[in-house]
């Protein structure tokens, strides 16, 4: 087994692509803490969950941690400070005693190696206190401890995470946080990972597509856009502006970049600065700035139909991912303007959270009254249909409209790019014989399957104890459950769950917001999904 770690090893968790003058030093670090590993009793367990490769790329994880505290790049510490104004501490799982911030920490490599390996593969979950994480951790800190006061700065590396304070570009500003998800270390296992697994996918299934390159173009885009990280399930744009720090004139302004619309838009003109688009489903008008679109003077015929995303940045729309055009066709405006998912892409631009809220509240009171008090109900998976549709019903009778109120109110729905239940929702019963519905406070009704046996409550006749530990685990990982439905079931039932009787379970209760954020990072924050309308 060749146990060297080469420079295109360490390169490839870097933002640039040649050899510095510092990369020989820490490639020799890099070696070191790979002998550490292979050496200790812990290799082999290392090789139960992960291949010789991912052995050395963990090598050269710990070790640009170690590049980073020592160059000062603000990539570790961004995730510490956020943590601790969340959390109040700097890192989860850990005694943190005797821990010291912008310095060196066993907690901190421990916290690390069990990130790597929880990223890298997830067939198989590994608790953040195992021995071997431990003892590798202790290990690896006594090789950086040698190395600390004579490691030097790579400032080459440091410069790819700052921006000129008056930068106007988005494309610049992009160009940031492409760096951040993309080519940094401590993303590296997740959001990177990803990307290349879907490149991968696209390039094997589009291989003799003269459009690939545009589909890759347009993943990347799109992943940027719209990624969450595993850790803390921040977005690109919140990690660019946590690196550059309150004080930089730009931190806000990464914040503020909008959501990304992706769709159809009909050309309806331009001047000297913009051209004028109107967002099919939706009607909306948009002024996007011609200094991001290059294609300005082949645009000459009204309502051509332009396909193509739009971000908001610095009080201007720019042109963000893929763009074609096409002449106008009546039948693909008609399906834009009937698309409850092209309606819903332009949503976050109107500020209804408030009636949004309304809505929800009274349709938990109802659910709240059609399940005699309890915001969850289980059942088995083949009623579940008829459990939604007697609910909607009952929630139309709570509002007391007649049937050409109710008519125009589902019209105004469909207009308003709300759900009809009734009519979206599509069940598959192979998956588990059991079901609960959940109604969640901040998005509506939700339908889950197969993890009836973390709820021992008096209304659950399918609570199975042998199979909780499953269930809840299953509760807490799924990126597909809400953290609502888990943090429900936390607060009502962890006192008669087994599993957070263990050493383990109670570990992860002290920090459960956090697992949620590292399980859920794209399902984390519910949005308004409402399943039944009235609004008059």
């Amino acid at each position: 087994m060749d146990k060297r770690i080469y420079i295109q090893d360490w390169l490839k968790l870097k933002p640039y692509k040649k050899q510095t003058a510092t990369d020989a030093y820490y490639l020799k670090i890099c070696n070191e803490v790979k002998k550490t590993i292979a050496i200790s009793k812990a290799y082999f367990i290392f090789s139960m969950y992960i291949s010789e490769e991912d052995i050395d790329t963990l090598a050269c994880f710990l070790t640009a941690y170690f590049e980073d505290l020592i160059s000062e790049t603000n990539i570790w510490n961004s995730f510490i400070r956020v943590h601790k104004r969340l959390y109040k501490k700097q890192l989860p799982f850990y005694i943190l005693d005797e821990y010291y911030e912008d310095e060196i920490n066993p907690q901190d490599i421990s916290f690390l190696i069990w990130y790597f390996l929880n990223t890298v593969q997830e067939e198989i979950f590994i608790a953040p206190l195992n021995d071997f994480i431990i003892e590798t951790a202790r290990k690896v800190m006594a090789v950086f401890d040698k190395a600390w006061d004579k490691a030097p700065e790579n400032n080459y590396l440091k410069s790819f995470y700052q921006i000129d304070e008056n930068e106007t570009d988005f494309y610049n500003a992009r160009h940031l946080i492409d760096r951040i998800l993309f080519k940094t270390y401590l993303f590296f296992p997740d959001t990177f990972l990803r990307l290349r697994e879907r490149e991968l996918e696209i390039k094997k299934d589009s291989a003799e597509d003269k459009n690939i390159f545009m589909y890759l173009n347009e993943n990347r885009d799109s992943t940027l856009q719209n990624s969450h990280t595993r850790l803390l399930s921040l977005k690109g744009k919140e990690w660019a502006a946590e690196i550059l720090g309150n004080n930089h004139p730009l931190s806000s302004d990464f914040l503020n970049i909008s959501q990304r619309i992706l769709g159809f838009f009909l050309y309806k003109g331009q001047d000297d600065k913009n051209i004028f688009i109107e967002h099919i489903a939706s009607g909306k008008k948009f002024e996007l700035t011609k200094k991001s679109y290059e294609n300005s003077d082949s645009l000459k015929e009204l309502n051509t139909i332009l396909f193509m995303g739009i971000v908001h940045w610095k009080n201007e729309w720019w042109f963000s991912g893929v763009s074609f055009q096409q002449a106008f066709n009546p039948k693909l405006v008609s399906d834009e303007k009937n698309s409850f998912e092209s309606r819903m892409a332009v949503n976050f631009l109107d500020h209804r959270r408030k009636e949004v809220d309304v809505i929800l509240k009274g349709q938990l009171n109802a659910f709240k009254a059609f399940n005699k008090g309890s915001l969850i109900a289980f059942m088995p998976a083949t009623e579940i249909k008829n459990f939604v549709k007697d609910y909607n019903d009952f929630y139309n009778n709570s509002l007391n409209l007649s049937e050409k109120e109710m008519e125009e109110s589902r019209q105004r729905a469909r207009e308003e790019g709300f759900v009809d239940t009734e009519e979206e929702l599509e069940y598959q019963y192979e998956a588990s014989d059991t079901a609960l519905v959940f109604f969640n406070p901040k998005s509506g009704v939700e339908i889950t399957m197969g993890v009836n046996s973390a709820f021992p409550l008096p209304n659950n006749p399918f609570f199975n104890v042998e199979d909780s530990k499953e269930d809840v685990l299953s509760l807490l990982m799924s990126d597909y459950m809400s953290a609502e439905l888990a943090t429900y079931c936390i607060d009502n039932c962890k006192e008669n769950l087994p599993y957070f009787n263990e050493d383990t379970g109670k570990v992860y209760l002290k920090n459960i917001d956090f697992l949620l954020r590292f399980y859920k990072k794209n399902n984390y924050y519910s949005k308004p999904s409402i399943t039944m309308t009235g609004i008059t």
